[in-house]
């Protein structure tokens, strides 16, 4: 039996979803669920050191909201979830304050996420071998740019990342040797815009 792939991507595009998906419980289930295949809340609650009727809420409040979804076919007492998508995506060009307040609160609890993924890398980070250690790490870079050449630059990275998005799905195109990496992107403004130079 093949299992069916999710959809590639979906964007948020109100206020109550963006609030709904906005719990670090709930992304964190929905990353598992993305990176690891179908699992139960049992599964689910032992690898994120969680309790099962807890995972099991929000995988259902997950599910109301369109991320996640019963496996077909799976026994009745003990169905696993899958996720109905490999990423979701939301816009913050709103100017509806209601909007942006749950855009803000989304972007919260991810960059926490964020930084809990760094934190907890930092704490194995002198078991990984050398060559791991060498490859990951952080690092910024300071631009000049316009928002239309930081759309631009975002769009290219993410054509550059999608070159390894059949990997995520099928576990036989993955080299030897590879392992799951987290890219984590961020384009922060500093400053006020300049003023037109003439």
């Amino acid at each position: 039996m093949t299992e069916e792939v999710p959809e590639r991507s979906i964007k948020l595009t109100d206020p109550r979803t963006l609030r709904a998906y906005a719990h670090p419980l709930r992304m964190r289930l929905i990353g598992l669920l993305r990176s690891d295949g179908p699992m139960t809340a049992t599964q689910a609650a032992a690898r994120l050191d969680d309790n099962v009727p807890n995972c099991s809420f929000h995988l259902r409040q997950l599910a109301k909201y369109g991320f996640a979804e019963r496996v077909a076919g799976a026994d009745a007492r003990e169905r696993p979830w899958r996720a109905t998508t490999r990423y979701t995506s939301w816009d913050d060009d709103s100017d509806d304050p209601v909007m942006k307040a749950a855009t803000d609160q989304l972007n919260n609890v991810v960059l926490a996420l964020y930084v809990q993924y760094a934190q907890d890398y930092l704490a194995v980070r002198g078991d990984e071998p050398v060559e791991w250690r060498a490859a990951a790490g952080f690092g910024d870079t300071l631009l000049h740019v316009t928002a239309g050449e930081l759309r631009e630059l975002t769009e290219e990275v993410d054509k550059l990342l999608a070159r390894y998005d059949e990997r995520v799905a099928d576990p036989a195109s993955r080299p030897p040797g590879s392992r799951p990496v987290k890219i984590i992107q961020m384009a922060v403004p500093r400053g006020p815009v300049n003023p037109q130079v003439h």
